[in-house]
């Protein structure tokens, strides 16, 4: 099954993507990773995406194509994969459809991990990490004795840069501006399929995959 996952910074895309390949085998296809090896290894598109990204700009839509073109004609990607953090925007998303045209390859789902704002800006804000033992932590739902053993190991709890307030609420509006529009351009084609995702991990995968278990889309079935 072919599966773009869609959602809000702090939805929990990539943990449900992980948990997808661990337990059928589809690999999580991840911009970030992929544009990080290619340039790692050295190819053409990966060399045009480091010096993008040494240069502090945007890697072009048609580099991250190429590399993700490349990555999805892998012997792995046959029975399926999980798009994870592509298309960010619409015109991506077209672009996305030329290029699974060229490999014969269609989409069978877009799932939308749904999250109230309330929520994400919690998830995101409270998250620090122990100075003394490295340990991701969270303000708002780390059990009160993980807080309070980095405070006994004389830590502190860090904030990123990038997690805080102002920074996440300009996170969000990027994705409300540019990604948001792909959830109707997905429910146009009957593609769309939403999940909630405000409850523990396990009761996000388990209702990620009721969704998948209930679609038939293009004659595929949930293994």
């Amino acid at each position: 099954m072919r599966i773009v996952l869609l959602g809000a910074p702090g939805s929990g895309k990539g943990t449900q993507a992980k948990r997808l390949q661990a337990d059928r085998g589809w690999p999580q296809v991840s911009t970030g990773d992929l544009l990080r090896d290619a340039a790692n290894a050295g190819t053409a598109m990966g060399l045009r995406a480091r010096a993008a990204m040494n240069a502090g700009e945007l890697v072009a839509d048609e580099v991250v194509l190429g590399i993700i073109k490349d990555r999805l004609g892998f012997d792995d990607a046959g029975c399926g994969y999980v798009l994870d953090g592509f298309p960010r925007n619409l015109a991506q998303a077209e672009a996305l459809d030329g290029v699974l045209a060229e490999l014969g390859q269609t989409l069978d789902a877009a799932v939308l991990m749904d999250v109230p704002h309330e929520l994400l800006m919690k998830r995101l804000t409270g998250r620090r990490t122990c100075s003394k033992t490295g340990r991701l932590l969270n303000i708002h739902f780390s059990p009160p004795e993980e807080i309070q053993a980095c405070i006994d190991a004389g830590g502190e709890l860090l904030q990123r840069d990038d997690d805080r307030e102002e920074t996440i609420h300009n996170r969000l509006e990027v994705y409300q501006r540019q990604t948001e529009p792909l959830i109707e351009y997905y429910r146009g084609r009957n593609l769309l399929s939403v999940v909630g995702a405000d409850g523990s991990i396990d009761e996000v995968y388990a209702g990620l995959v009721d969704a998948l278990d209930g679609l038939e889309i293009a004659g595929h079935a949930f293994p």
